[in-house]
């Protein structure tokens, strides 16, 4: 049976802290015979490209 997994307060603001400010991405929480030993944060950009697209096709329509 598995253990239950050890979370104190430290741990919890340690996640928070990878999850605050993450806009794109995940947060993956590492754990070995139950207790966390690694948070792993992996963040995307996304960029928005249709102000580009608009101002090309305004100026084909000219």
């Amino acid at each position: 049976m598995a253990k239950p997994v050890e979370v104190d307060d430290r741990w919890l603001s340690r996640i928070a802290e990878q999850v605050n400010g993450l806009e794109y991405g995940e947060v993956n929480i590492v754990v070995h015979d139950g207790r966390i030993v690694q948070i792993e944060r992996k963040e995307r950009k996304r960029y928005d490209d249709s102000s580009v697209r608009a101002a090309k096709q305004e100026k084909s329509e000219a």
